[in-house]
């Protein structure tokens, strides 16, 4: 008999009074000598079925063996339900056990910590909390492609390995085919890579960002959305080791374009949980985060505030003087903290805050320079001279998050784009194909990243990055 998917009972009447099939597994059993029930999931919703078993019709010997996790073929009539708590059951006339589950299955236990759980990553899938989650996860997926194809961007697949680092910082992962115990190296003791697989040094990239320029100054609007990687001792809720990034980039973008496309698409994701992923969501608000729902909800009513760097500085040292607390300084060419960020948004706006303009030296080398003190945000502020040079950068704060998003408009001039690049002891080997497409045809054109896993971490109200990609990579952990 053809299976159905125990989501699709829950989403029409139809079925009611016909024989089905379901597969999936126990959550939970209880009842007594004369009747059994089966709480049975199947990972198409966070509902379970309900399997209810004359101990009559089916061997008791049977029943005895399933626990919860066990896997089971159920056939029966799907009648409408008479108890509480769910609007249909499955009357059962056979039971097929797949596998049974002994009793140190690693989920069984209620009440278990997200760190245990972490140490059983390939078993967490199956609770109630993580099936939730990846769902969500699935369907944000879904929503930045269909956000993207409906406004025109092209899909652009940019390499996983790269000879150039993006961000300046040196913090990547090396990909090499080279015999570790016995290195070629010139007199200087530096390693010489021309025996290397790719005759260079070469690295897993941690932004597709200069390649997508490239598309973007060749089809106009273009999104990469793939893995990266950072070799980071970062052991934080919000660092990963390998995350995904989604990153567009427009030719002939400016910076209120810019940031009308990044309120506009994030917008867009929240919107498109709160359409379609309304269960995960309700069990996620009762279960791990009572504001869930309201906080996605008010990112929809608000306009996102446009705050100069500058402009935020003299908030955060006001806040300061009124007595707040920051546990790091906050001057003016400080990059900011988490905290501060979130004191932006949480405390001081109560809205989420598109902060612009950075101090040049705390901003990567490909960002636009402003020419002069910009004029005033959306919001009505005028910007406070900046004592030095600033960038077009264009980051998106969120509650709970922070930095969601970091944007800019880029450098489309080549003199000053090779300035800087000198200026920053940037290789010009690695470069000069960069270089080119300023030098042919420039355009001015401006982009975006948004990681994937704190978009994640936003839309479900999860405290740990680690716990909204399914096998985490992060220092000394590379399981599963």
């Amino acid at each position: 008999m053809k299976r159905t998917r125990i989501i699709d009972i829950f989403n029409t009447t139809e079925l009611v009074g016909t024989k089905v099939c379901v597969k999936g597994w126990v959550r939970t059993r209880r009842g007594n000598k004369q009747v059994q029930f089966i709480a049975l999931n199947d990972g198409s919703t966070i509902k379970n079925i309900q399997i209810v078993v004359d101990t009559q019709k089916i061997d008791a010997d049977q029943l005895k063996d399933i626990t919860t996790g066990s896997c089971l073929h159920v056939e029966g009539t799907l009648v409408e339900s008479q108890g509480q708590g769910q609007n249909v059951e499955i009357q059962c006339e056979e039971i097929e056990i797949y596998g049974l589950c002994p009793n140190d299955y690693p989920m069984q236990k209620k009440g278990q910590t997200f760190e245990y759980m972490r140490k059983h990553a390939h078993m967490r899938l199956r609770t109630n909390t993580f099936g939730a989650v990846f769902r969500i996860r699935h369907h944000m997926a879904m929503a930045i492609h269909t956000y993207f194809h409906e406004h025109g961007f092209f899909y652009f697949h940019t390499p996983l390995i790269t000879a150039s680092d993006c961000e300046g910082a040196g913090n990547m992962f090396q990909v090499t085919t080279k015999n570790l115990y016995d290195l070629k190296k010139d007199d200087n003791g530096k390693i010489i890579y021309d025996d290397d697989f790719f005759g260079q040094q070469t690295s897993l990239t941690v932004s597709g960002q200069l390649e997508g320029e490239l598309g973007a100054t060749a089809l106009g609007a273009i999104y990469t959305f793939g893995p990266t990687f950072r070799a980071e001792n970062s052991n934080t809720p919000r660092h990963l080791a390998e995350f995904w990034m989604v990153e567009p980039e427009v030719a002939f973008l400016g910076q209120e374009g810019l940031m009308d496309l990044e309120e506009d698409f994030i917008k867009y994701c929240v919107k498109w949980a709160l359409d379609h992923c309304k269960d995960d969501l309700e069990f996620l608000n009762k279960m791990i985060d009572n504001t869930l729902i309201d906080r996605l909800e008010g990112v929809l009513k608000e306009t996102f505030v446009r705050l100069p760097y500058t402009k935020g500085i003299e908030i955060l040292q006001d806040a300061i003087k009124k007595g707040v607390k920051f546990e790091f300084p906050c001057n003016w060419g400080d990059d900011l903290a988490s905290e501060h960020e979130r004191y932006l948004v949480e405390e001081h706006f109560k809205k989420p805050v598109i902060m612009t303009d950075y101090p040049s030296k705390i901003k990567a080398f490909y960002m636009k320079q402003n020419e002069a003190t910009p004029s005033g945000g959306s919001i009505g502020y005028q910007h406070t001279e900046a004592p030095e040079p600033t960038m077009q950068g264009t980051d998106v704060l969120f509650p709970q998050i922070g930095e969601i998003i970091g944007g800019s408009v880029r450098e489309e001039n080549y003199d000053k784009l090779l300035s800087e690049i000198e200026k920053r002891d940037i290789p010009m080997k690695d470069m000069w194909w960069y270089l080119d497409t300023r030098k042919y045809g420039t355009c001015p054109h401006a982009g975006f990243g948004l990681g994937f896993e704190r978009l994640i971490l936003f839309v479900t109200g999860m405290a740990n990055i680690r716990d909204v990609i399914p096998f985490p990579r992060t220092p000394n952990n590379a399981d599963f």
